[in-house]
């Protein structure tokens, strides 16, 4: 690949990580707002806004469905895009923060179950500690600037990523209602047409985006949640100009241009919208009894020490054993520290925290548990990587 393309690569990379970075502090300040709001005395207004009819859906439905659709259709752009022509090209690119990904997915699922066992409906929600929210995690390492290696940023990036994957695939197959298969039929229809399109070589952006509305549609009727919709859609976004092009067009292709278009409005509106319209919970009828339930503290302790132990004890298997090496300048303690803000799982945590649980009053053991986990997560996470300063060598090895 010629230093023109390694260049645009590097650049498009920068400006994901800008982007969600900045994204994060805003997101961090709506979801303040909104737990403000909620314990303020316009805390009945705000509900009420949240739950205003607009056509066949509320506001915070239309937010949660519609608006997160765009959300997920950026986030399996970025996947596609990695997988195929990023830091994730290859399998030696792949296999530590694939590895790490894996592990700070399953382990706090287990911690969750062991809080929960013997209760089928709260073990329903295995699945919330294990998300990574990359906005706000980068937006932490954004506040410690040069602190933190680049490639350390770069791994965390790389790693969520493939986390998002793996929360699409658990959405999709653990949190999908009863099925209906006229809808999914035309659904299916929809998603031939959009592979004829790429197998045609369309450029068109908005013959994608036409028929994207089309499968939204169809995927909302179908009982599979209707964000996976924009999942879909990423994947049959063409990646290349045109087959056997120059690599230097590829930053001009269908998928660069609807990713470079989508990345300001899904970090600096849609994703904040999402956490101001969910993560308002009052406080006023809460009691300790509360963050003693399982579901809070299953939630809590493995967004905390589940993605800690996941993440970091994954990646000492892979160094120790020759597998894999620690990112460029990175010590110990430092990967230490970024394991710990894998424990921020906020905006995806939240979402398959309301697929999981329909009523309020688990949605808001949940919210607790979310929030208790992401803020020590993130408190921890950086309190280690303002002790623990970049090194100046060039790389470790096992």
């Amino acid at each position: 690949m010629s230093k023109t393309v390694h260049g645009r690569i590097r650049s498009t990379l920068r400006q994901f990580l800008d982007n969600e970075a900045s994204g994060g502090l805003i997101l961090m300040a709506a979801a303040a707002l909104a737990i403000l709001i909620a314990n303020s005395a316009a805390a009945e207004t705000y509900l009420h806004a949240l739950h205003v009819s607009l056509g066949p859906l509320s506001v915070q439905h239309w937010i949660n469905d519609a608006l997160m659709s765009v959300f997920f259709l950026l986030v399996g752009l970025e996947i596609k895009r990695e997988m195929l022509d990023g830091q994730l090209s290859s399998w030696s690119r792949r296999i530590l923060p694939g590895a790490a990904a894996a592990g700070g997915m399953a382990v706090p699922a287990v911690i969750y179950l062991g809080f929960t066992h013997g209760d089928p409906g709260s073990m329903r929600g295995w699945a919330i500690p294990t998300a990574t929210d990359i906005a706000f995690a980068l937006g932490v390492l954004s506040l410690l600037g040069d602190r933190v290696p680049a490639s350390l940023k770069i791994f965390l990036a790389a790693l969520a990523i493939i986390d998002d994957l793996g929360a699409v695939i658990v959405i999709a197959a653990f949190y999908t209602s009863d099925l209906d298969f006229i809808a999914l039929a035309a659904a299916a229809v929809v998603v031939g047409a959009l592979l004829v399109l790429n197998r045609s070589g369309v450029k068109n952006i908005w013959a994608y985006l036409g028929l994207g509305v089309l499968l939204w549609i169809a995927v909302f009727l179908s009982g599979i949640h209707a964000t996976m919709a924009g999942v879909v859609l990423a994947l049959v976004i063409p990646l290349k100009l045109t087959p056997g092009a120059p690599e230097a067009s590829d930053a001009e292709s269908p998928l660069h241009k609807l990713e470079h278009a989508l990345q300001k409005p899904v970090a600096f509106l849609i994703v904040p919208l999402f956490g101001f319209a969910n993560a308002g919970i009052s406080f006023a009828n809460s009691s300790i009894e509360i963050l003693l339930e399982p579901v809070t503290l299953g939630v809590a302790a493995g967004l905390f020490f589940g993605k800690l132990a996941g993440v970091l004890g994954t990646v000492a298997i892979l160094v120790r054993t020759g597998l894999a090496s620690l990112p460029a300048r990175t010590s110990w303690p430092q990967m230490g520290g970024v394991s710990l803000l894998c424990g921020i799982g906020f905006t995806m945590s939240l979402f398959i925290g309301l697929l999981a649980f329909p009523d309020a009053a688990a949605q808001d053991r949940v919210k607790i548990g979310i929030l208790a986990g992401s803020i020590a997560s993130g408190l921890a996470g950086a309190v280690v990587l303002m002790v623990f300063r970049r090194r100046p060598t060039t790389a470790v090895r096992a």
